[in-house]
């Protein structure tokens, strides 16, 4: 049984903008390489070669991809465990146990910040888990009950 829980719809929002900007720096290149083109009287294929190439990361980066992000990323948080859910290809399922959280934090860049999201990550002794893109207050929300449920976890051992 997959976990419930999405992330927010703004995530597609704010992975698409994230998209736009990884695809404008691309174009920039492409029209760099066309002007170096006309001006060394290079191949015309290399620009059409590139400027396909461009296209088709534009649609990946911009459209396909964060839906299908979205789509794919879930995650449940229970007393005992966190259950994550992500990935394009290949789905990844992670169980973090309580009794193995280190410490819980909310994150914002300029673009969730923008649009009321926030990361929580969630550090253990080997690596850090990340569930991205929640409204704020749910973020908030969730890094305070995994912060109460992990140090009530300690006080148990």
């Amino acid at each position: 049984m997959e976990p419930e829980n999405r992330i927010s719809n703004k995530a597609l929002t704010v992975w698409r903008i994230s998209g736009i900007i990884g695809c404008s720096i691309t174009w920039i290149i492409v029209i760099a390489v066309l002007v170096l083109t006309i001006l060394f009287d290079w191949p015309y294929w290399i620009i059409g070669a590139l400027s396909i190439i461009s296209i088709i990361q534009s649609y990946l980066s911009i459209f396909l991809m964060p839906l299908v992000k979205w789509k794919r990323w879930r995650y449940e948080v229970r007393n005992t465990d966190i259950d994550i859910q992500s990935g394009i290809l290949v789905i990844k399922r992670t169980l973090i146990p309580m009794v193995r959280v280190q410490h819980v934090e909310t994150k914002q860049g300029p673009l969730l910040r923008k649009y009321d999201l926030a990361s929580v990550e969630i550090s253990t002794a080997a690596t850090m888990h990340v569930i991205p893109a929640l409204d704020l207050a749910e973020a908030d929300e969730l890094r305070r009950y995994i912060s109460r449920m992990a140090s009530v976890e300690e006080e148990d051992v």
